[in-house]
């Protein structure tokens, strides 16, 4: 995804916040033994469009690298209980509570990214049927041959809420006769792949795939927004440095790459 932005640091003084100052004075600080190992940076697959853009920026301004790591939040969570480390930790808000209750994020070190609701995408080119009703979303879901979502079972926070919805449509053993259920990725790949007529999942994950035409958002009384919030994790051997990514991945003069990528303030 290319939006033709400009973000390096050089170009900030002019419009920078008192957040962005203190964030470039934490930078500076930043010595270049902490910059020799990567920050490592465990997230929600939601995120991953814009989060991408934005390490490839952080890297550029400040010399360190990130390495990211995606998964649907049940597997974030699930790695990082059997032992695995990171320095930030990038999942739903639910999610990202319940880690910092627990001990297992630094003290005030959480910040939210956006939100993002769910949608649908078929093939490019294909018919677009009308899903802007609760009447033509569900007989869109009807008529599909196959559709991809994520596995309920594998923890996706979009597959339980799909799987919680079509049982209260009365859909639900029509639906899953024809379902491709998905552990991780865009389950827009699977349109792509031939694997699957149509994808449900975040609009965040489906609207910038190659060969994939966005649909829509789910009509608005079938509709979740899930909100996604970063952390440092208590474990991180940096601790400045994770908080500095974190600071710039949410700064305002970000939100612009969060908007394009689906996401909401």
């Amino acid at each position: 995804m290319s939006s033709g932005r400009t973000s390096s640091f050089d170009a900030l003084p002019s419009r920078v916040t008192g957040l962005a100052v203190a964030i470039l004075i934490a930078l500076s600080g930043i010595g270049a033994e902490a910059r020799a190992d990567p920050l490592v940076v465990m997230s929600a697959g939601a995120v991953g469009g814009a989060l991408k853009d934005l390490a490839d920026d952080y890297t550029k301004a400040t010399g360190t690298k990130v390495t990211l790591v995606f998964g649907n939040v049940g597997m974030i969570q699930d790695r990082l209980k059997s032992g695995e480390t990171a320095d930030v930790v990038i999942l739903s808000a639910a999610a990202i509570g319940a880690n910092e209750k627990s001990g297992g994020l630094a003290a005030g070190s959480v910040a939210t990214l956006g939100r993002t609701g769910m949608g649908l995408a078929v093939k490019a080119g294909a018919a677009k049927p009308d899903i802007t009703t609760p009447a033509s979303f569900k007989a869109a879901l009807l008529a599909a041959k196959s559709i991809a979502y994520s596995d309920p079972a594998g923890g996706g926070s979009s597959g339980i809420y799909f799987d919680g919805l079509i049982q209260k449509l009365g859909i639900a053993d029509e639906i899953r006769r024809k379902a491709v259920l998905i552990r991780g990725g865009s389950a827009a790949d699977w349109i792509t792949s031939g694997e699957a007529e149509m994808a449900v999942q975040n609009v965040s994950e489906l609207m910038h795939v190659a060969g994939v035409q966005l649909l829509g958002p789910f009509p608005a009384e079938y509709q979740n927004e899930a909100v996604y919030t970063a952390g440092v994790s208590a474990k991180s051997a940096q601790p400045e440095n994770a908080r500095a990514f974190v600071g710039y991945i949410t700064r305002p003069d970000a939100a612009g790459v969060w908007k394009e990528a689906g996401f909401e303030p």
